[in-house]
């Protein structure tokens, strides 16, 4: 039995989340001998008889019909939990050597792979049918700016009239139907499986935020990319890979082919057909030389176009006569190849310039009209990115999702720019740094918010196992580095309410407030445990709270 589009688009509480076709193929088990070279675990399997419609490496998420993956992990090997994916309905395994031997009998075939990880993607969409070959998949990847030009792409080609998808960050969306996302790029299984859902429910477009721990963990493998973009590349994600040039290689694979991943090994090429990268910093420079290499042969040039909006850098796509309108929404003229298109923005900051920019040129190498694109991006929010919270006080308060330095500054000098417009007003940030992840970045993400501002609160974000005080001392000590003749007041208030609170408290008519970091996100997770915690909401009550106070004073 396969899990109709309807229950998969409301998964059991219990389950994880699961997006399947209503009718898969099925596939023999001798295929997937076939297309994957593993062999059967001892003697006498019936692989011509088995079939297999659908695969799944988490064991409580195993459908009937399914092959399992029994992968190693970090902690334990995925084949422990083989004898549960049977009795879920598993009519088959994969695994490697070690895996085998862990299984021992199980009553269904074994087949043993040397590397299966490797193989997953390529195995995962064949199984599937190779939906991505029937799409349009745009892949959106870099450090900062993924999500804010997928949901630009997205309605500049929705405006085309092509029907589309949205995979990332802060949701998945399926012809107008949400799923919340737990990771940016679902693993390979998951990932197809949605392809072929999405096939199935008439999707022309995809657009999918790329992360660099999916090129590098081969999520993405199989994926056949209609356009790869890059946004930029700054500090993110240094606990994961050994350093910047690591990390610039997990991006490298969606534009060149046989990129290897962060191991070194190579796998099957994810290389999109065509290439829109932004070169406003070095990093986009050496891709786009890097590809423009690659690439020598083609003649048009069609299969590599650049964007910048830095002065003096060389590009395929400008942005002229920037200028910004009231409220934070912006202008420009978007030109191109043969296209020069006006466009407006709701999103403020000259990064979302960029990202519009990108957006445009995304669309056009998409094979979509430079005007039908450009005029959807004005109705454009993103949700966490920002993202107004008005309670009726007489002061701008935003929440936005940077969580990285580059992004950090970007906003805060953003806002710096919109309070010199205003002539008058004062900028606080509140600002945490998560746990378990890249530390080398704290104090730097401390600085940045201090630099620049009246006002910075050092809280927490999501500690996960850490320490709390620990990381609000490397964050603190940032900020307490920079020259008091560039920064204001810095405090630390520990409790993430409390510090929104504090901040709304500090406000005065004409200020900005900017609460960084969450964004979009619904809760905060604290000791191994997710609290419910929105910034919106916690937000929202400390102004409700303050304009009521005002009211009736």
């Amino acid at each position: 039995m396969t899990v109709t589009p309807e229950r998969s688009f409301v998964p059991a509480q219990s389950s994880p989340q699961v997006l399947r076709p209503a009718a898969p193929a099925a596939t023999s088990l001798r295929q997937v001998e076939e297309l994957t070279g593993a062999r059967p675990a001892g003697s006498g399997a019936d692989l011509d008889n088995v079939q297999v419609t659908g695969i799944e490496q988490r064991s409580n998420a195993v459908q009937p019909g399914d092959l399992f993956a029994g992968l190693a992990g970090a902690h334990a090997h995925g084949a422990r939990f083989a004898r549960d994916a049977v009795e879920r309905g598993a009519v088959a395994v994969l695994t490697d050597p070690a895996g085998a031997e862990l299984i021992g009998e199980i009553g269904v075939p074994v087949l043993v792979h040397d590397a299966p990880r490797a193989i997953l993607g390529e195995l995962s969409s064949a199984l599937y049918g190779d939906p991505s070959r029937k799409l349009r998949i745009v892949g959106i990847t870099g450090t900062s700016g993924k999500t804010t030009t997928s949901y630009l792409v997205e309605a500049g080609l929705a405006a085309a009239g092509l029907r589309t998808a949205l995979i990332g960050t802060i949701e998945t969306r399926i012809g107008g139907v949400r799923v919340p996302s737990a990771l940016t790029t679902p693993e390979a299984p998951q990932l197809h499986a949605m392809f072929a859902l999405m096939v199935e429910r008439d999707v022309d477009a995809v657009v999918m935020e790329v992360s660099s721990h999916a090129l590098a963990l081969g999520r993405v493998d199989g994926v056949h990319f209609t356009v790869g973009a890059f946004t930029n590349l700054s500090q993110d994600h240094l606990d994961f890979h050994s350093d910047f040039e690591d990390y610039f290689a997990a991006k490298r694979r969606l534009f060149i082919p046989d990129g290897p991943d962060s191991a070194g090994s190579a796998r099957p090429s994810v290389a999109a057909q065509r290439s829109v990268v932004c070169v406003d910093d070095e990093w986009g420079e050496r891709l786009a030389a890097e590809i423009a290499a690659d690439i020598a042969a083609d003649r048009d040039g069609s299969r590599l176009r650049t964007v910048a909006i830095r002065g003096g850098v060389q590009a395929d796509w400008r942005a002229d006569g920037i200028t910004a309108g009231p409220g934070g929404t912006q202008e420009f003229i978007a030109m191109g190849p043969g296209v020069n298109v006006d466009v407006r923005l709701r999103l403020p900051g000259t990064y979302n310039i960029a990202n519009g920019l990108l957006a445009v040129a995304v669309c056009v190498a998409a094979g979509v009209e430079a005007e039908a694109a450009a005029v959807a991006l004005g109705d454009v929010d993103v949700p966490g990115r920002m993202q107004r919270v008005d309670e009726g006080q007489e002061f701008l308060a935003v929440v936005d999702y940077a969580h990285k330095p580059a992004a950090i500054e970007s906003v805060v000098a953003t806002l710096r720019t919109w309070l010199a417009e205003q002539g008058e007003g004062r900028l606080a940030v509140v600002v945490g740094a998560g746990g378990d992840r890249d530390t080398a970045k704290r104090p730097l993400m401390g600085a940045a918010a201090a630099r620049g501002s009246d006002l910075a609160i050092i809280t927490d974000d999501n500690p996960r196992s850490e320490d709390p005080a620990a990381i609000r001392a490397a964050v603190l000590a940032g900020a307490e580095q920079v020259p008091e003749a560039e920064r204001g007041e810095v405090r630390e208030v520990g409790d993430r309410a409390a510090a929104i609170k504090a901040a709304v408290a500090w406000a005065e008519p004409g200020d900005v407030l900017l609460i960084a970091g969450k964004g979009h996100e619904t809760g905060q997770e604290i000791s191994g445990v997710k609290h419910p915690f929105d910034d919106r909401e916690v937000l929202a009550a400390a102004l409700s709270e303050k304009t009521r106070d005002l009211t009736h004073s």
